[in-house]
């Protein structure tokens, strides 16, 4: 394996033209669009729709495979990651994965982004009688506000399970390609929905200056889900409130995910944010592989292996690497976005529902001296242009608090610690796959690396460094 730094005339990303890819995605989109359960694409169906065939390989006699993973009720789980689930496909270095991804928070609009789409329907289906997905959260099944305590919230797909894969190895993730998931509702046909929460766990929950104070307002946004259009709007708001969910539990707040909105309690407002054009970026906000310090993992604060760490730049064209901790990775998506600033501050970003084309790479541990994977115990993105070095409040906060009931309790979000990790990180990165002295990276680092505020909503903050790749020599 060579290190290998993107400059002029690179052919680095090659593979978001390849052809076959594209025609395979296109299919994709079109199964998507006149099938909303996600199922119909050719190869045999297995688990939850499933589905495989292979694609020629650019190296003679061999062939990779490309699998179609939609997003149903049998393909997700809510709100944690499990070393131990039951893998929903297990494929090799160099496969490709479609993956559709659910927004949790699609109950917030039920029209828009629930009416007539089969697999998210599967997903949010709870009544008196019976709740689809019961578990939401990693924390305990009794819990008050309902299974799995909304101690982690977002629908994740997968898991998807690395041949070869080993701790010690890294797992690149290649997001070649995204799509908005469009609205069922023939209402709203062409049209993608999404929206944005300033939420109890928001920077401004406790800091507001107009009444009523301490507020949750929901805001619907609009997107092409044509792509045609690279711009978002705002629909309508509306201020939540108390909620009694189909098990007869009142949420006063948005303590739970998946809480069917009852359209007769809240009052929309429709003269909101008028003229504003909002950029589009999709992106996912939690992209991970499954750490081994503990069996089940709240889906909400990041830590080494990714998770939730709520990165605008995670989108079309960019790369992953995370650290592998157990055997196969067992990567998992979620928390799709369309659109997000740095820092997440009320909580939410444009919360809506995309499906991803992915590319897997295995790396293994005796190939990564040398390279910019060595040492590699953080989520690193790569972009065309950028590395992005990611630092946390909790580097491992699994770790740091192993053997408490609630670690993520235990988390103190701070941009000073996540600001000193995320340098400490850039420093060894540019030490050890560089070859530079401490001094000239400390330099180097002062000079040329921005540094941002990547959340401050997820209970362990993050600070990402970005490192331009034109500064290496040529």
């Amino acid at each position: 394996m060579s290190d290998h730094i993107c400059s002029a005339g690179c052919n680095h990303f090659s593979h978001l033209n390849d052809p076959d890819l594209q025609a395979e995605f296109a299919e994709a989109r079109h199964s998507l669009r006149s099938n909303i359960g996600g199922t119909k694409v050719s190869g045999k169906a297995g688990t939850g729709g499933v589905t495989q065939r292979p694609l020629p390989s650019k190296k003679e006699g061999e062939n990779v495979k490309h699998y179609y993973i939609p997003a149903n009720k049998d393909t997700v789980h809510w709100g944690y990651f499990s070393k131990s689930m039951d893998p929903l496909v297990k494929l090799d270095s160099g496969d490709y994965a479609t993956i559709e991804a659910v927004t949790h928070h699609s109950f917030d609009d039920y029209e828009r982004m629930i009416q007539g789409d089969a697999g998210v329907e599967s997903i949010f289906h709870w009544d008196k009688d019976s709740k689809a997905i019961d578990r939401r959260g990693a924390g305990p099944m009794d819990h008050p506000a309902g299974a799995g305590g909304g101690m982690g919230v977002h629908v994740c797909t997968g898991p998807v399970y690395v041949n070869g894969a080993e701790p010690g190895d890294v797992l690149e993730v290649r997001i070649i390609d995204t799509m908005q998931r469009p609205s069922s509702n023939p209402d709203y046909r062409g049209k993608s929905f999404g929206v944005n929460v300033a939420a109890n766990w928001g920077l401004q929950y406790n800091n507001l200056i107009t009444e009523p104070k301490q507020r949750e307002v929901i805001t619907v946004y609009e997107v092409d889900a044509t792509s045609q259009q690279t711009f978002a709007k705002a629909v309508y708001n509306y201020r939540w409130t108390p909620q009694t969910d189909p098990s007869g539990r009142v949420h006063p707040t948005i303590d739970y995910p998946g809480i069917p909105v009852n359209r007769s309690l809240i009052t929309p407002n429709y003269d909101v944010l008028k003229g504003y054009e909002i950029p589009v970026r999709p992106h996912f906000g939690m992209v991970t592989v499954a750490p081994a310090e503990a069996d089940i993992v709240s889906s909400n604060p990041p830590s080494y292996t990714g998770g939730n760490f709520d990165n605008w730049r995670t989108g079309k064209g960019a790369t992953c690497f995370f650290p592998v901790s157990v055997a196969g990775a067992m990567f998992s998506i979620g928390d799709p976005h369309a659109s997000q600033g740095d820092a997440e501050l009320c909580g939410t970003a444009i919360e809506c529902s995309l499906t991803g084309l992915f590319q897997f790479i295995l790396h293994k541990k005796a190939d990564l001296p040398g390279t910019k994977l060595y040492g590699l115990d953080y989520p690193l993105l790569e972009t065309a242009s950028e590395l992005i070095v990611h630092g946390f409040s909790s580097p491992n906060y699994l770790q740091e608090f192993a053997g408490a009931e609630d670690p993520t309790a235990l988390i103190k979000g701070s941009l000073d610690t996540a600001m000193t990790d995320a340098f400490n990180k850039t420093r060894r990165f540019f030490m050890d796959t560089r070859n530079l002295s401490e001094d000239e990276a400390i330099s180097l680092i002062s000079i040329s690396v921005d540094f941002g505020v990547t959340q401050v909503v997820d209970g362990n903050w993050g600070v990402h460094a970005i490192i331009r790749k034109d500064i290496f020599p040529k």
